[in-house]
């Protein structure tokens, strides 16, 4: 009998979104919850913005700099044990935050965390190439990548709560946020050991039919214009469509850090609210970003279209981000960065679906979405270092926000010559890249 590919899609999902699911809520609610322990740190420990912000954004020097080889690594050993790996590895780091006394600490142990994670986030993309065609990548894609918003739903009122507990068996309530996001993550690195499958055919939760569709249509594809795509690590570095594609990916991350790591402050600043309420308001505006990327995924997909998906939410995200600091309503300044927030996040899933038009399966891939990702987060040192280096010369946000916005609605027009039109058609599969259903 020929495949049912939607229902061997939905067996794909059931199976494998819930592991990286919450291996991505996890890696994220340990990027969130710094920003909300800095609401009682700066004041426990007398840290300015500046240390705030450089102690946030040395993160990704370590993250960038370990990312490639540790995409190379997952390629070799397999994403089970790897991503196993830094989980465990990110966790212990985590919960080490509690010992923080003074910048230096705080500096070090936040290094060593991006070093930790390094690998995490392009070995969960290479890996979902793995078993997802193209076809419906943006779609499921945007499920998973809903887990840094959905996180920040669940992270936001637990933040509210742990910070409450300030005190608490002699420990500060941003000490709670610290262990209660590490000793998940450790506990749960383990078991991701005996929940992952490397490949579809070592999966024995498929029938051998499912199998060998799924990997003659992803061998398809890969044919299916293999002139356009890098195959070998030194192709893939050299290739100035995956940097023109960094280069976006930078000016979108930007964005993306400046929000999720300034978000407490901001809407404390327009609220006037105590901590414990500003923790539980940020959940609002990533729970309509859950929503809004669903569906720009799922529309990216029908369409068959990635590049005007990518530019206007962008557009959109930056007209809301520029203004949001000059609205004087606190409704509208945090109605403003929630469309921000949306339209920011809802990028992503469109986007991580062009590499694959340029990269070969095997090291050109790993190292390319490694190249893109590394270069991509290195706008997670920049976007918080430049809010808080000019909150600290002006004393607000008017001058920050508009400038990283500007530089995101510029930066996205370079996708326009990184993916031509008839590269969205390569990327989903037409060009004869589908080979005929089993029988």
């Amino acid at each position: 009998m020929p495949i049912n590919e939607t229902h061997l899609y939905r067996k794909l999902a059931w199976r494998l979104l819930p592991p990286l699911y919450i291996i991505y809520v996890l890696a994220y609610l340990d990027r969130l919850c710094v920003g909300f322990a800095q609401l009682q740190m700066k004041d426990a420990l007398q840290f300015s913005d500046a240390v705030y912000g450089f102690g946030a954004g040395i993160f990704f020097i370590g993250y960038m700099l370990f990312e490639i080889p540790s995409n190379l690594i997952l390629e070799k050993v397999g994403a089970k044990l790897w991503l196993t790996r830094i989980m465990i590895t990110w966790g212990l780091i985590c919960c080490a935050m509690v010992t923080i006394e003074t910048p230096q600490g705080f500096y070090v142990l936040r290094f060593l965390l991006g070093v930790a994670e390094a690998g995490s986030f392009p070995g969960m993309i290479l890996y979902f190439s793995y078993w997802f065609p193209a076809p419906v990548r943006a779609k499921y894609g945007a499920l998973l990548i809903t887990a840094t918003a959905a996180s920040g739903v669940l992270g936001a009122p637990l933040a509210g709560l742990l910070l409450g507990m300030d005190g608490a068996f002699g420990l500060q309530g941003w000490q709670w946020l610290f262990l209660a996001e590490g000793a998940p993550s450790v506990l749960f690195g383990f078991m991701l050991y005996f929940w992952l499958t490397d490949r579809p055919a070592k999966a024995t939760w498929l029938n051998a039919e499912e199998k060998a569709w799924l990997e003659r249509t992803l061998a398809a594809e890969q044919r299916a214009d293999s002139h356009h795509h890098a195959a070998d690590l030194g192709q893939a570095l050299r290739h100035p469509k995956v940097w023109l594609l960094a280069l976006i990916y930078f000016a979108v991350v930007i964005n993306y850090y400046s929000i999720s790591l300034w978000l407490p402050q901001l809407i404390q600043a327009w609220s006037g609210l105590d901590n414990v309420r500003t923790a539980l308001l940020t959940g609002l505006p990533y729970l309509a970003t859950v929503i809004v990327m669903v569906l720009v995924g799922a529309h990216s997909d029908r369409t068959r279209e990635r590049r005007w998906h990518i530019v206007v939410c962008a557009w959109v995200a930056a007209v809301a981000f520029a203004l949001s600091p000059y609205l004087e309503s606190p409704v509208l300044a945090i109605g403003a960065i929630t469309i921000a927030a949306a339209g920011i996040w809802s990028i992503l899933a469109p986007f991580w679906t062009l590499p694959h038009t340029l990269l070969k399966e095997g090291p050109a891939k790993a190292s390319g979405l490694a190249l893109i990702n590394s270069i991509g987060n290195l706008g997670g040192f920049a976007g918080p270092s430049i809010v808080a280096w000019l909150k600290t010369a002006t004393g607000d946000f008017k001058l920050a926000l508009p400038l990283l916005a500007a530089t995101m609605a510029a930066g996205v027009l370079l996708i326009f010559v990184a993916a031509p039109a008839e590269g969205d058609k390569v990327a989903d599969g037409r060009k004869k890249a589908q080979p005929a259903p089993i029988q």
